[in-house]
C-alpha cells in the first residue's frame, strides 16, 4: 500500500496516508489541546502580540526565535486588547501552539514517535531523521486565518534538501474550513525563497526573507480535503496553502516537520537552532 503513496509523494510533491490514526487518537491529541489551553499565558506574557510601540515586531520575532524548546502560544491577530486581555473566548484565541510539543508533551510525543510516523519515514528513505518542530493548528470556526502559499523549505533549509512535514487532520478538513491546496510537481521548482535570520546585527529586523514573495497562479492549486486521522505527506519544496476558515466548523491539525541529518547540512541561517541539545532522533525515541 505504502508504493502508491510514495509515488503519489515522488510525483506530484504530496501524498496522504488514510486513517493513519483512529478516531479514539485522534481525540486524545485533541483532548490534550484543550488541556493546554487551560494553561495558556496570562496577560502579562501575552502582551508582546498587542503592543502597539516600536518594540513589538521585535518582541514577537524574540518570543517565535526562543519557542524551539517550549511549548509556546501563537494568537490569532485581533484576539488580544491592548494589555494583553482575551477578546474571544480562550478556545478561539490561539492560532497553534509549538514548537517543541514532540518533545515536552507526553501526548503528542507518542503519537509522533509512533511505529506509524517511524514506518513511513523510512519507507520515503529517511536515514537519520530529526525533528525540529512541531505545531498544533486550530483554524478555529469563523476566525482561523488564512495560510499564504509558501513552500516549508523557506523555513527550514538544510543542503541538501530533504525535509517533509507529517500533517495529521484533527478534524475533517474540507474545502469549507481551510482544507489545504497544492500546486502539484511544484517541488521540483527548487527553493524560491529563505527566512533566516537577519546578518545584520544592527538592523530592527531580526527575521527576514531573504527575497519578495513569488507570485503563484491560483489556477495551478487543487484542494485536498481529508478525514480526520488521515495524514498528508508534504515535501518541503512543494508549495501550498490554506484558506481561511469562515464555516462554523474547526480545522484543527496536528503537524511536524522530519528532517534527514546524516549526509546533510542544518542551516545555521534558519529561524530554528537546536538549542542545549541536538534534536530528537525519530528512530531512537
Amino acid at each position: 500500500m505504502f508504493d502508491d503513496v510514495k509515488r503519489k509523494f515522488e510525483t506530484e510533491g504530496f501524498a496522504v496516508i488514510e486513517h493513519l490514526f483512529s478516531p479514539e487518537e485522534v481525540e486524545e491529541m485533541k483532548n490534550e489541546a484543550k488541556k493546554l489551553i487551560n494553561t495558556m499565558p496570562g496577560e502579562s506574557k501575552r502582551t508582546i502580540f498587542s503592543t502597539t510601540n516600536s518594540e513589538s515586531q521585535q518582541n514577537k520575532d524574540k518570543y517565535f526565535l526562543e519557542s524551539g524548546d517550549k511549548i509556546s502560544y501563537f494568537f490569532e491577530e485581533g484576539a488580544l486588547g491592548a494589555n494583553g486581555e482575551l477578546l474571544v473566548e480562550p478556545e478561539y484565541s490561539l492560532n497553534k501552539i509549538g514548537h517543541a510539543l514532540h518533545e515536552l508533551n507526553p501526548v503528542f510525543r507518542k503519537y509522533t514517535f509512533s511505529e506509524k510516523i517511524k514506518e513511513a519515514a523510512f519507507q520515503l528513505g529517511f536515514e537519520e531523521p530529526v525533528i525540529p518542530q512541531s505545531m498544533y493548528i486550530f483554524k478555529n470556526p469563523k476566525i482561523g486565518s488564512e495560510v499564504i502559499a509558501h513552500q516549508d523549505a523557506t523555513y527550514l533549509y538544510t543542503d541538501p534538501l530533504k525535509l517533509v512535514g507529517f500533517w495529521i487532520a484533527i478534524d475533517d478538513a474540507t474545502i469549507e474550513n481551510g482544507c489545504l491546496w497544492f500546486s502539484s510537481r511544484s517541488h521540483n521548482s527548487g527553493v524560491h525563497r529563505r527566512y533566516i535570520r537577519n546578518p545584520d546585527k544592527n538592523s530592527d529586523e531580526v527575521l527576514i526573507y531573504n527575497s519578495a514573495a513569488p507570485y503563484y497562479q491560483k489556477s495551478n492549486f487543487s484542494p485536498v480535503p481529508i478525514s480526520k486521522g488521515s495524514c498528508i505527506l508534504i515535501h518541503g519544496q512543494v508549495v501550498h496553502y490554506s484558506e481561511a476558515n469562515k464555516s462554523n466548523k474547526s480545522r484543527h491539525a496536528y503537524t511536524f516537520h522530519v528532517v534527514e541529518s546524516k549526509n546533510t547540512i542544518y542551516s545555521k541561517e534558519n529561524w530554528l537552532q537546536p538549542t542545549n541539545k541536538p534534536f530528537m532522533n525519530l528512530y531512537r525515541n
